[in-house]
């Protein structure tokens, strides 16, 4: 009716975004707020997860059990039945062909009422068989005129929440998608032959005709699937380049290391007390030639578990600082964080290099310290966690920001380093005027999760990529072996078998014990560390065995990783905290409790904390069923490979891209419809058409990523 509101119109919508939800939304429109539904379009591209074929009518008589079908009939009789534990609604409707029962054990007054004798109901559902015959239990159901004419296309049922009712998305869907601006925006060259217009598509994918392949639809092979994923590809693609051209415009200090053995950077590689492997050798160089220009560095440097990511970090540092400028580095958790340190101590402090600690457990007088030796540029290089970029820490000349496991940090706090280094590159660089943009460090990003190839090429097309493919000589491969949890004994009795060896005048030997949970869950069912230290205690008497987790205080866990890393300790039981950075060489052997429950990047990063010396190093994965099928599959891998890359492929086939991914695409939104395993044919076209768009249709460009990502595109650049 005119002037009055309906579910998903323009106004109600805008309304919607305008304010508040609490303050303006209620019941389904709220649920349609936390679903992301807002603009016209976002509801446009709410695509059905599958269709109810409403568009025809089955003979009462017809019917077999096990069958979905819709039927049409008069109610004869309706009423509450009592069993022993509960009360029933039961109507019995007939045609002209036979009779069916409809049951609800959980019913309202008036559905009694609007089952009146009499009345035409048209009902759907599932066939079961009853004690008195064939029924359907809580039916899809409305009452009808005898004349009421079917649905001309398919029903389609969409993902929704408890307060969203599929009725009133369906009409909010609708009424979207009748307004929605779904006009052509690129010329019609650069889609692949064949597909249908845009409006066409997604009206075929809401409204499918009654003899629509549905097994196409299904499997997302059909045309109008096919343009849909073209397009957000294409988005992606033109917003990865719009990102990179835009940082090509960005200025940042030229690094040089300067010539001559005398150098930081000279001096450095001189005392190390191994040479760098052909693939470090390769990637420094890459680092440093982007160094040296006057566009900032934005590179991924990623590699296996133990393949020397670390020293090739501390060159990059030693040529910024041999520049004159400051080196910041951030890991995720203080572990690694101090790891880190610890590392670059023993190799910088000896050369004359100055370093500042900062992480949130730093306080009073000592952060205030560190803080002044940062803004006067006394510290060189700063090691730290997420406390790096807290508003309070300003750098004299900060030439390079380095940050490790990057895919640990959330999109926002990358988002955040980024903004919060370029602001100080504008207050401290100096060297720009009104018209030229501020300086920015260099960016180097480091990850032990290799990235596919495909992923890459879709994710970080803005990225420029190092790759560490070698492991330095030394590094013995890991056996890995599977244990069901009913052989915990014959586990423990093979780490009393690993201490033994250490203590027969060969090199001692060391344990980790890996656990998901500290202490004991209602809830979940897992063995947990506390319970698992005092259980390895009193097995192993004389052994020293230890437990770290991350609710322990700081100091805490720095004394019981000291008294690890210096030998003592001979058995540690953790949680994942030291799934990455702890590098203890003597450590040969690593227990995994409940390894089902882990993701295969995060198994293969804790297995490389053993192998790390010259003993053979096993890990044993201990888990308990039934598993699904997916744990199988990340169990096989881990047995079955020790290479990094085929793990994140493997990874990338169990999971998809979304979750492999994770922050860097906001929970999966930039990439919903396409499939990088079965869609490479879409994307290799996408990446070609990318940069003609830019070039001669840049208008349009624009549009069209707007309409696909909106403020997502900054998340592209994290």
């Amino acid at each position: 009716m005119k002037g009055q509101k309906q579910p998903g119109t323009a106004a109600a919508t805008q309304a919607a975004a305008a304010a508040p939800a609490s303050a303006r939304a209620s019941g389904p429109a709220r649920a349609m707020l936390k679903l992301g539904l807002v603009r016209d379009i976002d509801l446009a591209l709410h695509l059905p997860l599958r269709y109810e074929d409403e568009t025809r009518l089955v003979p009462i008589g017809t019917l077999r059990e096990g069958d979905t079908a819709q039927v049409q009939g008069q109610v004869h009789d309706c009423r509450v039945e009592h069993s022993r534990t509960r009360r029933h609604l039961v109507a019995r409707v007939r045609d002209a062909t036979g009779e069916i029962a409809l049951r609800w054990l959980h019913f309202y007054p008036s559905q009694q009422k609007q089952l009146a004798a009499g009345r035409r109901v048209r009902v759907r559902g599932e066939v079961r068989g009853g004690f008195h015959g064939l029924e359907i239990v809580h039916p899809v159901l409305k009452v009808v005129e005898p004349d009421a004419p079917l649905p001309s296309s398919l029903t389609p049922v969409y993902p929704t929440t408890a307060a969203l009712p599929q009725a009133y998305l369906r009409k909010a869907v609708t009424a979207a998608l009748a307004r929605a601006p779904l006009g052509e925006i690129l010329p019609a060259d650069v889609f692949p032959p064949g597909l249908p217009a845009l409006r066409e598509a997604l009206q075929a994918l809401h409204h499918p005709a009654p003899g629509e392949a549905l097994a196409a639809l299904e499997d997302r092979s059909h045309p109008a699937w096919q343009r849909l994923k073209f397009e957000e590809l294409l988005a992606q693609q033109l917003s990865q380049a719009q990102a990179l051209a835009e940082r090509a415009r960005l200025r940042a200090p030229p690094l040089h290391a300067g010539d001559g053995g005398g150098t930081l950077r000279a001096r450095l590689a001189q005392a190390l007390p191994f040479r760098l492997t052909a693939a470090q050798q390769r990637v420094v160089a890459e680092i440093e030639d982007d160094m040296a220009r006057s566009r900032p560095m934005h590179r991924l440097l990623q590699g296996d578990v133990g393949s020397g990511k670390t020293v090739v970090s501390a060159l990059a540092a030693a040529t910024a600082i041999s520049a004159g400028w400051q080196c910041a580095l951030m890991a995720p958790t203080e572990i690694l964080a101090e790891q880190h340190f610890r590392k670059l101590v023993g190799w910088l402090e000896p050369l004359g290099v100055r370093m500042a600690w900062l992480t949130g457990s730093r306080k009073g007088r000592q952060r205030q310290a560190m803080l002044e030796l940062v803004a006067s540029g006394e510290a060189a290089l700063v090691v730290g966690t997420h406390a790096v970029i807290q508003h309070d820490v300003m750098f004299a000349r900060l030439g390079l920001a380095v940050v490790d496991e990057q895919h640990r940090f959330g999109v926002e706090q990358r988002l955040a380093l980024r903004a919060k280094l370029g602001a100080q590159g504008a207050a401290h660089g100096g060297q720009h005027t009104d018209t030229s943009p501020p300086l920015e460090p260099h960016l180097l990003m480091m990850s032990a999760t290799p990235i596919p190839r495909t992923l890459a090429m879709t994710y970080y097309a803005d990225l420029d990529v190092s790759t560490i493919d070698e492991l330095p000589p030394g590094r013995t491969p890991v056996l890995t072996k599977l244990f069901a949890d009913d052989r915990r004994a014959q586990v423990i009795a093979r780490i009393r078998d690993e201490l033994a060896q250490g203590a027969e005048g060969h090199a001692p030997r060391q344990v980790y014990w890996v656990c998901p949970l500290v202490e004991e869950s209602e809830h979940v069912d897992l063995q947990n560390a506390t319970t698992t230290h005092a259980e390895l205690s009193a097995a192993l008497p004389g052994t020293m065995v230890g437990l770290l987790h991350g609710r322990m205080p700081t100091a805490e866990k720095a004394a019981v990783m000291s008294l690890f890393t210096g030998g003592q300790m001979r058995v540690l039981v953790a949680t994942t905290v030291i799934e990455v950075g702890v590098d203890v060489p003597t450590a040969s052997l690593m227990v995994i409790e409940h390894a089902e429950r882990f993701g295969l990047a995060q198994l293969h990063q804790l297995r490389g904390r053993v192998g790390r010396g010259s003993a053979a190093s096993v890990c044993v994965l201990l888990y308990s069923g039934p598993l699904s099928p997916a744990a199988k599959d990340r169990l096989r891998a881990m047995a079955e490979t020790n290479d990094g890359f085929e793990i994140a492929r493997r990874d990338l086939d169990i999971r998809g891209p979304g979750e492999f991914m994770g922050a860097r695409q906001s929970g999966d939104g930039l990439l919903r419809f396409a499939d990088l395993g079965t869609d490479s044919a879409l994307l290799a076209r996408a990446r070609e058409m990318a940069p003609r768009l830019l070039r001669e249709s840049p208008q349009a460009a624009a549009q069209h990523v707007a309409r696909w990502l909106g403020s997502r595109t900054d998340y592209l650049k994290a």
